[in-house]
């Protein structure tokens, strides 16, 4: 996921630099506040698209591990078709795509009762198969993006999906949030 900020925030530090030595702390504490304002900004998307993780809607290409409580024959792991449906023992094809994954235990539970008394039925999503990249700030248009499947994608792809750079962003000063083994780590870098 990416985070772009506002140019407007470098163009007042610059102006800073014109002032008289005497106002030195001053800038010193624009700086702090300007730092103070992005690690709030960074914290908020973050939120944002971690409230987005809980609605996650079972989608092509996923992996879901399967398990029916005391009927180990039936746990499994299948990948999702992209038309969003599983091929299940005892009920064949379920529909799951589109649905939160206590939406598709629900679904395949209905179906497996023409077979068991009150299955218990709990689904894990073990890999997503379409992933996002969030692109936000100063570009034409914010969003989320497919990630492709057959290649990366680099920051300045990404960027170009959404439109491009605005007129006052800082494209030296675009930042990287990659969430890695449950904990979000940012970095700076210049995209020119």
């Amino acid at each position: 996921m990416k985070l772009l900020l506002p140019a407007l925030l470098l163009a007042g530090a610059g102006c800073a630099g014109l002032r008289p030595a005497a106002s030195a702390p001053a800038s010193a504490k624009a700086a702090a506040n300007q730092e103070q304002a992005e690690a709030a900004a960074l914290e908020s998307v973050i939120r944002t698209i971690q409230d987005k993780k809980t609605d996650y809607s079972i989608g092509g290409a996923d992996l879901l591990e399967i398990q029916v409580f005391q009927q180990e024959e039936l746990d499994r792991k299948l990948r999702v078709s992209q038309n969003g449906s599983i091929t299940f023992p005892l009920v064949g094809t379920v529909q799951v795509g589109g649905l939160s994954a206590a939406q598709a235990e629900e679904a395949l539970k209905a179906k497996l009762k023409e077979y068991l008394i009150n299955p218990q039925v709990t689904i894990f999503i073990r890999e997503y198969g379409n992933k996002k990249v969030f692109v936000l700030g100063e570009v034409s248009k914010p969003g989320s993006f497919e990630l492709p499947t057959e290649s990366k994608l680099t920051v300045l792809e990404a960027i170009s999906l959404a439109g491009g750079f605005t007129g006052i962003a800082a494209p030296d000063r675009t930042k990287v949030i990659r969430n890695m083994e449950g904990k979000s780590r940012s970095f700076t870098i210049a995209v020119s």
